[in-house]
């Protein structure tokens, strides 16, 4: 097998080494360039923060990629329900009768367990945590909006009995932690409240959002595309291209430009781990569309299971300079270098590349997911 050339820089464009806060002192000793990491919940939006501070950069420039981490602040679907919206209830607190009432809104089927219901956290205001956010990202000018998304599939945990907390006291709480899963699932537009309150902060302060979608890509699809809607580039058509003898015209060198200044959409979006279709990736890369889409690939999910095919189609589909390598784990350390090696040599087998070239071309991918930019 030939050598690996970590020395051309690999990024990692979604993780999750909060969850393991012991793991973070092996990130200065990893091969990996730079790690791209997301926050999900109440419990580690200021982890991600002070491993940022310990060693991120607040350097926006595009060619500083000597930073060890680029933090990401975002509320993940699967604790969607743990977020309200006060004007329902003209208050930011709720009392326990409000707290029912908010969870028998937002879960499906309606739990009537009043018991299970205040065993529940306790919800968080939109505008708390909207605040909270754009903060940090006021902080640290490189960072994303990280992780969200839709997702049909989960469940919520049932909550833990008094005193039997999870025996791994090395994750971060409020994860799973070896739960049960209850039977309840949170309410589809609940979901897509949450995430377009983030995709609309992201456009807002033009920053990249890294977005989850799992049994959800229709209705992804449709919430990304509500953003875009009615600041669609104008697409020539082939008669109207055949008349440009001198040279682009105006309308064709803007649409080609890319939006700057706050904008009701995210300038980029990166589909993490990305399970869909490969006919929905053309949805995705139509040209009037005025966020730049790419897509990620992690072994941990897209190559776990029989549906790796699917994942094999969809990365031969993509263009080069769409596609991104990440670890999707929960620890940082040798096992996740592993990772990052192991997907982005299956990209390289599936799209014909050389390893240098490869890394070469996704390094420069991640760059301009991150931070902006034209392809080279």
């Amino acid at each position: 097998m030939a050598d690996f050339p970590w020395h051309l820089g690999v990024f990692d464009a979604h993780c999750h080494p909060t969850d393991t806060m012991a793991s973070i002192d092996e990130i200065p000793h990893m091969k990996a360039r730079a790690l791209t990491i997301m926050a999900t919940r109440a419990q580690d939006q200021h982890l991600v923060a002070e491993v940022a501070d310990k060693l991120g950069s607040k350097d926006k420039d595009k060619d500083d990629v000597e930073c060890r981490v680029i933090p990401s602040f975002g509320w993940h679907p699967w604790f969607s329900h743990q977020m309200f919206d006060e004007d329902e209830y003209n208050s930011k607190s709720l009392s326990d009768d409000d707290k029912v009432r908010h969870y028998q809104s937002v879960l499906a089927p309606t739990p009537e367990d009043h018991n299970f219901i205040l065993s529940l956290p306790s919800p968080r205001p939109f505008s708390e945590f909207l605040t909270q956010t754009r903060d940090f990202l006021e902080r640290f000018p490189p960072a994303l909006i990280g992780e969200v998304g839709l997702d049909k599939a989960f469940r919520i945990p049932e909550a833990w009995l008094p005193d039997s907390r999870g025996c791994d006291d090395s994750l971060t709480p409020g994860g799973r932690e070896g739960r049960q899963l209850s039977q309840y699932r949170v309410q589809m537009e609940h979901q897509r409240k949450v995430l377009k309150a983030q995709l609309a902060l992201a456009g807002e302060m033009q920053r990249a959002v890294s977005v989850h979608g799992v049994q959800a890509h229709g209705v992804l699809f449709d919430t990304l595309s509500e953003t875009w809607k009615g600041h669609e580039r104008k697409v020539l058509s082939r008669r109207e291209r055949k008349r440009q003898v001198g040279g682009p015209t105006e309308s064709t060198e803007e649409a080609r430009m890319p939006s700057s200044g706050p904008q009701p959409y995210p300038p980029r979006v990166c589909l993490h781990s990305y399970s869909g279709p490969p006919d929905s990736v053309k949805l995705y890369l139509q040209p009037s569309i005025p966020t730049e889409i790419y897509f990620s690939f992690s072994t941990a999910i897209n190559f776990s299971s029989a549906a790796a095919s699917k994942a094999e189609a969809v990365i031969c589909a993509l263009p080069d300079d769409r596609i991104l390598a990440e670890s999707d784990l929960h620890t940082a350390g040798p096992r996740m270098d592993r990772h990052l090696e192991d997907i982005v040599r299956k990209i390289c087998d599936l799209k014909g590349w050389t390893l240098d070239h490869g890394v070469k071309q996704l390094g420069d991918n991640w760059q301009r997911f991150v931070f902006g930019g034209s392809p080279s």
